[in-house]
């Protein structure tokens, strides 16, 4: 079960943009999504920012194959790591035994500001500094080396999360960087020695594979170095709206556990292999969160949640937009608290542009990763379905980590190199319902022998294909009230009592092993009961998405032309990347909805301080 637990893709965690926080002050204050919703747009300050997007990046320029590049211009650090890279290059190997073909250095330093907040109060707010040293040894040839691509999880996991990395100083200490790095080299040299031994043991009784593939792609080297860039975030400023914010939630005794969270990031990441790739990038991430719980009169808890993303301080919404929303979110939480809980249903319904963004970054986006088509205990619901129609024909998807921003939404699955040092490039992977292509780093699949710009991970993980900015594009646009109006059609065609509008969704999650039930789900927040006959919307709760993918994805029979922005992170078997869908809203023939598996609870017996009339502030309340 542990296992099969990590290939559960948390989606993207938390949720992406929603309301408009803009000078539009009269956007209606209720559950339902309001027109300023359909720019797409994130909160913004008083003056928004332009909403072109931007060009994508020039290419870099590439050193010849093999060569260190020693006369660069690079930092101190940098050069202590070329130097102890080649020197273990030339040096480094165990007398009768291979040396090591291939060797990668990664230096991440990120530099995070948090502020959490509570009831008025601030919980915890701090800067911190760290720096990670990741190191990756591959022993035998591109064809053939120790990594264990194809059999078994067993073998996948123990790669993936075994310990390649440590905290290196946060000092430019050049010597203390090289003997961390000599120290990890050895020990990672070893360890891919040791894969290679077994793996060739293995062969030995196992049957080969069908495909003869190599082991790893062979690349151009590329050289470019991200010149830094400034980055200011007033803590202060924002501890003080933490307070003001959080102290709102109290108003009413129905509200608890209400939290907001300011998280401000600038990562440099440096990596070099003995291929000649010296690459250095810098990204800024403001996160901004904010969210409560209700309880229904039956016990059910629930939460609502908004989380907004944001690559510069000024960017970030003002303290009074801030407050208009978190007042909507308050009667959005209100009215959840009486909805009718439904129970689980098979009826048509529309889904939102963020709830169909996770859809599709479940039900297909994680079924395109390179890496799932050559493991053997993976569903491979695609993998040799290259050329046929696996959506439907008006439906298109695009991956590009080349796009910044979409309609002045700032992309969390923009960058411009992979964690390989591979630049990001635009991937047709579906094109008008047929499947053309995967997510690629360097492991070589059938018919795909080269990386795509798409090997991605965190700091202490080896990258595998993920996605970045995923782009599902309709070919078959309505209006969304003719959207609305095909919805109602089709419960009446169907003879249904009613139809379902998800209008908001907290994330999701994939199973895609070949031993177990090949399904995903969806957890929204806000779903709506439409009268087939009136069109009259009534929030209902108490609901997830479920269903199989091929059976989910070819029941969407039209699309609206509101592509809106969903930004957030994923999970998966090289740890948490950021990740963003582009999608319009889809109408679905048939869609299924569980009950919620969130368990239901016991108020609390006495009421909240604040509306506790026997407390007098100030003064200590009296023993009985």
């Amino acid at each position: 079960m542990k296992q099969a637990s990590l290939l559960l893709c948390c989606a993207m965690l938390l949720f992406g943009p929603r309301p408009d926080l803009r000078a539009d002050e009269s956007a209606p204050a209720s559950g339902v999504v309001s027109p300023s919703v359909e720019a797409g747009r994130a909160p913004a300050p008083d003056e928004a920012p332009a909403s072109e997007a931007a060009p994508p990046p020039e290419p870099a320029e590439a050193l010849p194959e093999g060569k260190g590049g020693e006369h660069l211009p690079l930092d101190p650090v940098l050069q202590a790591m070329q130097q102890e890279l080649l020197r273990s290059k030339a040096q480094l190997r165990l007398p009768g035994y291979e040396a090591p073909y291939f060797i990668s250095y990664r230096l991440t330093d990120t530099t995070e500001t948090k502020i959490q907040g509570k009831y008025g109060a601030i919980i915890t707010s701090d800067t911190n500094r760290h720096r990670y040293l990741t190191v990756e040894v591959r022993v035998g040839d591109y064809h053939f080396d120790n990594t264990m691509i194809q059999k078994n999880y067993e073998d996948f996991f123990s790669q993936y999360y075994m310990p390649n990395w440590v905290l290196a100083p946060i000092e430019d200490n050049t010597d203390a960087f090289r003997h961390l790095l000599w120290q990890l080299t050895d020990t990672q040299y070893k360890v891919a020695l040791n894969q290679f031994l077994k793996k060739k043991a293995k062969n030995v009784y196992e049957a080969e594979e069908t495909e003869d593939l190599d082991d790893f792609s062979r690349e151009d080297a590329h050289f470019f170095i991200d010149p830094p860039r400034p980055f200011s975030f007033d803590r202060v400023k924002w501890e003080g709206i933490t307070r003001r914010v959080t102290d709102a939630f109290r108003m009413h005794p129905d509200i608890f556990d209400l939290e907001m969270n300011v998280n401000a990031q600038r990562e440099r990441v440096a990596f070099l292999n003995t291929e000649g790739s010296i690459v250095e990038t810098e990204e800024h991430l403001i996160s901004l969160s904010y969210g409560a719980k209700t309880r229904a009169p039956d016990g059910m808890v629930l939460p609502v949640l908004k989380q907004f993303y944001y690559r510069k301080e000024a960017d970030m919404p003002s303290e009074s937009r801030i407050l208009t929303d978190v007042l909507r979110m308050i009667e959005d939480l209100l009215a959840l608290g009486s909805a009718e809980e439904l129970s689980p249903v098979n009826v048509p319904a529309i889904l939102s542009p963020e709830a169909a963004g996770v859809l599709f970054h479940e039900a297909v986006g994680h079924r395109l990763e390179g890496e799932r088509q050559r493991i053997e205990e993976e569903g491979q619901t695609f993998t040799d379905r290259v050329g046929e129609r696996i959506l439907p024909d008006f439906l298109s998807v695009i991956d590009d980590p080349t796009l910044e921003r979409f309609e002045g939404v700032d992309l969390n699955g923009y960058y411009r190199y992979d964690y390989d040092g591979i630049p990001a490039q635009r991937v047709v992977l579906v094109d008008h319902g047929v499947l053309e292509n995967f997510l690629m780093s360097r492991t070589p699949i059938k018919g795909f022998s080269r990386s795509n710009g798409h090997g991605r991970s965190s700091y202490n993980h080896r990258p595998v294909g993920r996605q970045g900015n995923l782009i599902v594009r309709s070919h078959k646009e309505v209006p969304y009230a003719e959207l609305k109006a095909r919805l109602l059609e089709t419960v009446r065609a169907q003879k249904k009592p009613f139809g379902l509008i998800v209008k908001d969704i907290r994330g999701g999650e994939t199973n895609t092993r070949s031993g177990g039930y090949q399904a995903f789900k969806g957890t929204p927040t806000m779903v709506y009961k439409v009268d087939p006959e009136t069109g009259k919307e009534t929030l209902v709760r108490g609901l997830e998405i479920v269903g199989t993918p091929l059976t989910t994805l070819n029941n969407i029979i039209a699309t609206s032309d509101d592509y809106r922005v969903f930004n957030g992170f994923c999970g998966a078997e090289s740890g948490y990347v950021s990740v963003s869908t582009i999608a319009p809203s889809i109408l679905v023939k048939e869609l299924e909805f569980q009950r919620t598996s969130d368990r239901k609870e016991r108020p609390p017996i006495l009421l909240p301080p604040a509306f506790d009339t026997t407390i007098q502030p100030g003064k200590p309340t009296k023993a009985p």
